[in-house]
Formats: structure tokens, C-alpha cells, sequence
């Protein structure tokens, strides 16, 4: 099982910044020894995962088989995906819902509206739990210590003027979330553009998941939120509430 882990942690140091990567900077990434993380990337192309230029390594599209081995296997994303595409067209706005891996989301079904984000967004991207309003909902409804060394593991960095990142002020939100039962995140993750998540509740009260809009700011005029959009995602809410196991 050793070597299936350390696998694993090989494929995981591939993301979007770091597509191409030499044996050196794979065994920085994952503490594994040069031989070791040579072993690895060996292995991975040797069974179609990952492909070798003479210097750099890079991961295959094999790779998706692993996600969408989830993806096949659970009814969550294919439930919620008709009930977020509805929600856009109600709100004429981008809908999603995420899960929580460790200290980020992971998309794990989207209805987009427009492209309001610099980056795109689809299943299977991350983003950082701390700053998104589906992280926050997601992070508030696990016990207060569990939710602040997440947060911690991921090093909190500002990515704009408004982003939060002291671990104090950020426990308060989460506190807030608890309180209202939804998450408000102006800006944070970045400007120009206002999300709005509430937990997806199963039959038992456990948090399942979360699901947000997004919202581009000078679009929220007035009250929109709390007479428009937030009642809207409530009656979603409600409706999946008894569908989710």
C-alpha cells in the first residue's frame, strides 16, 4: 500500500501551475527521495498515466478515468445537476456545488450562465476553501478545531484587497455561516464577483455538500440577495433535502 500512496501523492503534485515537472521537483513536491520519485513517474508512464519528453514528466488524460471512477460511482452530481441548471435559469446566473478535500472545493456538477471568472471553472476544478462561500459552508459544518487547521494546511494568502486571511476573523465567519445557514463571500476570491452558498442537507441533517451562486457585483443591486437569490437557492435547499442519501 506504501507504493500506492506514493503514487498517488506523485499524481497529485500535477496541477495547473505545474504541468511539466522534472524528477527533482516531483520528489521536492512529495518528500519522496529522487530514486523513489523516479520509481513512480517510471510506473505511471510505463501504465499510460504520465508521458516523459527526455526531461520533463507530464500527466496523461488517463488520469480523468480516476475522477470519473467517482463520478460514475456516486449519485450526487447527477441529482443536483438539473436542480442547479433551473436555479440559472431562474437567476440568470452561474450555479455549482462542491465538496470538501481537505483545505479546498472541488467542483462536482455546474450549471454556467457567463463566463464571470478570470479562470474557467468546471468539474473536477479546485479552489480554495478559506475564501469561496461553498468553502465556507462547507468548513462551518465541521467541528471548530477540524475547520481551523484545515484553513491553517492551506496557508491562507490574499488574492485580493478584500480577502480575509487571519485565522481569528475567519473562524468568526465561519460562526456567522453556522448562525444564518448561508455564506455571503464579497469579492474575496476575486473582484467583481459576489457568491452566495448554502449547505445541501441530507435526510439524516449532515451536510452532504455545498451549492452557490455567482454573481457578478454591480449585477446586486439593493436587496436583490435577500429577496431574490437566497430565497430562490432556500427553495432548492428544501426540495433536495429529502433526495439526497
Amino acid at each position: 500500500m506504501a507504493a500506492l500512496e506514493k503514487g498517488l501523492a506523485v499524481i497529485e503534485c500535477f496541477d495547473a501551475g505545474h504541468d511539466r515537472l522534472t524528477i527533482a521537483e516531483v520528489a521536492r513536491a512529495t518528500d519522496l527521495s529522487r530514486a523513489a520519485a523516479r520509481r513512480c513517474l517510471l510506473t505511471l508512464t510505463s501504465i499510460g498515466y504520465a508521458e516523459f519528453d527526455g526531461k520533463f514528466f507530464r500527466l496523461t488524460p488517463r488520469v480523468l478515468r480516476l475522477g470519473y471512477a467517482w463520478l460514475s460511482s456516486t449519485a450526487l452530481p447527477k441529482l443536483v445537476q438539473p436542480f442547479l441548471e433551473r436555479l440559472s435559469e431562474e437567476t440568470h446566473e452561474s450555479s455549482s456545488a462542491s465538496l470538501l478535500d481537505g483545505h479546498e472545493i472541488v467542483y462536482i456538477a455546474r450549471s454556467a450562465q457567463r463566463r464571470i471568472m478570470s479562470v474557467g471553472l468546471s468539474v473536477g476544478s479546485r479552489l480554495p476553501a478559506f475564501c469561496t462561500s461553498m468553502g465556507r459552508v462547507l468548513l462551518a459544518a465541521l467541528d471548530p478545531e477540524e475547520a481551523r487547521a484545515r484553513i491553517l494546511a492551506g496557508r491562507p494568502s490574499p488574492l485580493t484587497p478584500n480577502t480575509v486571511t487571519e485565522i481569528e476573523p475567519l473562524m468568526a465567519k465561519l460562526v456567522e455561516v453556522r448562525a444564518q445557514g448561508h455564506a455571503i463571500v464579497d469579492q474575496e476570491l476575486e473582484l467583481g464577483l459576489v457568491s452566495l452558498a448554502m449547505p445541501l442537507v441530507n435526510g439524516r441533517g449532515q451536510v452532504a455538500a455545498a451549492f452557490n451562486l455567482s454573481v457578478q457585483s454591480q449585477r446586486v443591486a439593493g436587496d436583490e440577495i435577500e429577496t431574490n437569490l437566497l430565497p430562490r437557492m432556500r427553495a432548492m435547499q428544501k426540495l433536495l433535502q429529502p433526495l439526497i442519501a
